[in-house]
């Protein structure tokens, strides 16, 4: 017979929701200590339910649940402070952040540094204009805190640092490659990299080589998939772009 699991007060934010049955829901959420998972909230569409300002995507908050399988039941949830403002362009780059945890994280894998990166960021995210550059240091930490840490300083082959001037191709299984061209979709400049390792997303050079860089390495590390969310904040990106600059 299979145990039962009570978890009580854990800390959580819910990255994705669907409606279940008539009055139902079922949660893909993230919690500190037990990682993603799904939780059924029975009720909680119902038109009386307390649970319907509560449950919310971005909204901290502590929840109980039990599991016999690998559905937990919902049985409590509290506000955990202060909800984030999140519109627009914002909003947009949070369910980014949470398509991309939803996409590589395994169910019921305790990840308390992703849990914290992840609640840092949505937080950075619903007080900072600096939107992509919050985006790239989250995929960069969470990529790291996964095993696939970007070698950024090391050309690969000669295993010699960076040089500033040279031209690097990134082979996402390597690491930067010296060639001699200076075009390609995964070539850089050697300066760029560097900026890129530093996070120094003030130069909107090394801000736009990142996403290029992490585009392609996500989209490697997800068997090719690009992620719904992303693709529609590019092509907003794109629309919004001068002719005269449509091309960088």
């Amino acid at each position: 017979m299979t145990a039962t699991r009570r978890v009580q007060q854990q800390p959580a934010y819910i990255l994705h929701h669907r409606p279940f049955r008539d009055t139902s829901q079922l949660l893909d959420v993230l919690s500190r200590e037990y990682g993603k998972g799904t939780l059924v909230a029975r009720g909680s569409r119902a038109a009386k339910s307390r649970l319907r300002g509560i449950l919310r995507p971005f909204q901290p908050l502590r929840l109980s649940w039990f599991a016999r399988s690998d559905l937990g039941t919902l049985t409590g949830a509290e506000i955990d402070g202060a909800p984030h403002s999140l519109g627009g362009d914002a909003l947009l780059a949070a369910y980014y952040v949470n398509e991309l945890v939803l996409s590589f994280l395994h169910r019921h894998d305790p990840q308390p540094e992703i849990f914290d990166a992840y609640a840092q960021t949505i937080a950075a995210l619903s007080r900072s204009a600096e939107l992509a550059a919050n985006l790239r240091v989250f995929e960069m930490e969470l990529l790291r805190l996964l095993g696939y840490a970007l070698n950024l300083e090391h050309d690969a082959n000669l295993h010699a640092p960076i040089d500033d001037q040279r031209f690097y191709e990134y082979r996402v299984d390597q690491g930067p490659v010296a060639v001699t061209r200076s075009e390609g979709p995964m070539v850089f400049e050697g300066a760029r990299l560097r900026g890129i390792a530093g996070a120094t997303f003030e130069d909107p050079g090394v801000l736009r080589d990142a996403g290029r860089l992490l585009r392609e390495v996500i989209r490697h590390h997800l068997d090719g998939r690009e992620l719904k969310s992303r693709k529609v904040l590019l092509e907003l990106h794109r629309a919004r772009m001068p002719k005269s600059s449509s091309r960088e």
